[in-house]
């Protein structure tokens, strides 16, 4: 038997109508009784007619609420549903065939029977398992590990927690919290990815600002390896002298680019080369033996440098990546 997890609405406000009439159901109330549809095509083919302005993000994703919800549901599969408002979980079987109904639950017309087993209070479940249910889908399928948590969980005894794995709360927070970090950096990075050459060097000459540093890109045509030139005056009289060139493409920096770059330097000048699809071994060795100090940058550096300076971007430079600080309960 599967688990899955379906949300009451936004923010739960239909959480007591599921609870009270032993009911779950989802909206997309237009396309109608889905009863006699038994393909996943022929839900996508409605989504897209009765939805024209969705993206084609969207459309995939509604199709797949409703497949779900029609197709890939079944009798006595255990489900789950959640208020935030309480912070308790509903934990129940799923004991109706679908049905398009306009007298079941308020707003959803796609339903289907439960019978709820038991309320479960949040803090009694393990970090790992609150990690997977925060998700922001509308259903999702759970874990064998997640469904057995819930079953074993006592209703009578709701004031303790569930001590039943090796790890400290703290230890599981830490690395559920590190893998939200990388996730982040990832999708950071495939941001970065998408925007332009142009945009790409005033977005690095946003970051030497944030930096304390006076940057300016330099004007279309051959700069001789001089994409942006950063000083404390702006002016580049005062020390350092910082010479950048940025390479924004998908193939890995060779040795010829860079060599070529620091052959450009002057004898007190500091060299930053950017590529943000990387650097090749040998170009990695030629600045580590370059006699004037060149600092190269990847993709995964420029973010972490980002992500340590965001504070101090300038309005314009976070235009080109706008970004939301997360906040994350201390220990």
């Amino acid at each position: 038997m599967k688990t899955w997890m379906i949300r009451a609405g936004e923010d739960g406000y239909l959480f007591d109508e599921f609870n009270e009439k032993n009911l779950i159901g989802i909206g997309w109330n237009e396309v109608g009784d889905l009863k006699n549809l038994t393909v996943e095509s022929s839900i996508e083919e409605k989504v897209r007619m009765l939805y024209p302005d969705y993206k084609e993000g969207k459309i995939i994703s509604t199709k797949s609420q409703l497949k779900k919800f029609v197709l890939d549901f079944s009798l006595n599969d255990y489900v789950i549903t959640y208020n935030p408002n309480s912070r308790i979980y509903l934990f129940g079987k799923i004991t109706g065939d679908y049905q398009f109904i306009k007298n079941g639950i308020n707003d959803y017309y796609h339903n289907r029977k439960v019978e709820w087993i038991k309320t479960i209070g949040r803090d009694r479940l393990l970090p790992s398992t609150k990690n997977t249910l925060g998700s922001s889908l509308t259903i999702f399928e759970l874990t064998e590990e997640i469904q057995n948590e819930f079953l074993n969980l006592d209703i009578a005894n709701v004031s303790t927690a569930n001590t039943s794995n090796n790890l400290d709360d703290s230890e599981e927070l830490q690395i559920i919290k590190e893998d939200f970090e990388l996730k982040a950096h990832e999708f950071i990075k495939d941001r970065i990815s998408k925007i332009s050459w142009e945009e790409m060097q005033e977005l690095v000459a946003g970051l030497l600002k944030a930096m304390g540093y006076k940057a300016r890109v330099s004007k279309k045509g051959p700069d001789r390896g001089r994409d942006i030139i950063a000083s404390p005056d702006g002016l580049g009289l005062e020390e350092p002298r910082i010479v950048v060139e940025v390479k924004h493409r998908t193939t890995s920096m060779g040795v010829t680019e860079v060599r070529s770059f620091l052959g450009g330097l002057r004898e007190k000048d500091r060299g930053i080369f950017v590529s943000t699809s990387g650097f090749t071994k040998e170009t990695k060795y030629e600045a580590e033996r370059s006699v004037i100090p060149c600092t190269l940058v990847d993709l995964d550096h420029l973010v972490e440098l980002i992500i340590d300076n965001y504070d101090n971007f300038d309005p314009y430079s976070r235009s080109i990546l706008p970004l939301k600080k997360l906040y994350w309960p201390q220990n």
